[in-house]
């Protein structure tokens, strides 16, 4: 997917040629505009997310092609909203029949992250206490990693010092890594040094892909974007991926 010929000139407002992919703004503006004008509840979007992020791991690693070992996955929550949906996804992929395990490097008081953290407890997904500073542990326990540290524009400095640590050990992962949206500590504009950033095998993209991904070139990359409502594409004049029958996410 090429950037030069999927981004247009124009605001949100005034879009007038499709394009593949988002500024940080115009994420937000999108957010927005669902939030006040289509009247989402952010729970809701953190549930569509969610589900969404858990079906992509599912095509991109089917259960029946995984051993006992590879069906297990670790899933990394920060403290903003990305991490909220790390939470949604977590729970799906249990549903799924995956055997997911949860490290929170940064606790959250917030309402939304006690709710989900307390439906995951209750579905007996273990949350671990600290992360093995030995990737070697982790890629011997674990068949794939779940990056939901930070959102689009949070960097690891703004985050704290357990986000950040967690991030160094994501970057010497060996087993596949998933991140959700955008790959923790990219610039959601620019995106990252193959040297300096984690570098996932899949990206999950929320509503429509974030002007960093076009400088993803890992195996698969997916959008979770059914939800938004035809008016709301046309007016931030996105090209949006056909969806199959009631597929909920789609390959690019």
């Amino acid at each position: 997917m090429n950037s030069s010929a999927c981004s247009g000139d124009k605001g949100p407002g005034e879009a007038t040629e499709e394009r593949c992919f988002l500024s940080i703004s115009e994420a937000a503006a999108l957010e927005r505009e669902l939030l006040d004008e289509y009247r989402f509840g952010r729970q809701q979007l953190v549930e569509l997310c969610g589900y969404g992020s858990a079906v992509a791991v599912a095509k991109a690693f089917p259960l029946p092609s995984l051993s006992r070992k590879q069906r297990t996955v670790l899933v990394v929550c920060g403290p903003e909203q990305n991490g909220a949906v790390g939470l949604a996804c977590a729970r799906h992929l249990r549903v799924f029949d995956y055997q997911p395990s949860i490290f929170c490097p940064a606790r959250s008081a917030d309402a939304l992250h006690c709710d989900l953290t307390t439906q995951c407890e209750k579905m007996d997904i273990p949350f671990l206490s600290f992360l093995p500073a030995e990737v070697r542990l982790i890629d011997d326990a674990y068949g794939l990693v779940v990056d939901a540290v930070l959102g689009p524009g949070v960097r690891p400095a703004e985050a704290g010092g357990p986000c950040a640590r967690a991030l160094v050990t994501l970057k010497r992962l060996s087993i596949p890594l998933v991140s959700l949206d955008v790959p923790s500590g990219w610039d959601t504009e620019a995106g990252g040094d193959a040297k300096d950033e984690v570098q996932p095998d899949v990206l999950v993209s929320f509503a429509a892909p974030k002007s960093c991904a076009s400088r993803f070139s890992g195996r698969h990359h997916f959008v979770v974007g059914r939800f938004v409502p035809d008016d709301v594409r046309r007016k931030f004049g996105l090209l949006l991926p056909k969806y199959t029958g009631t597929d909920c996410v789609a390959a690019l």
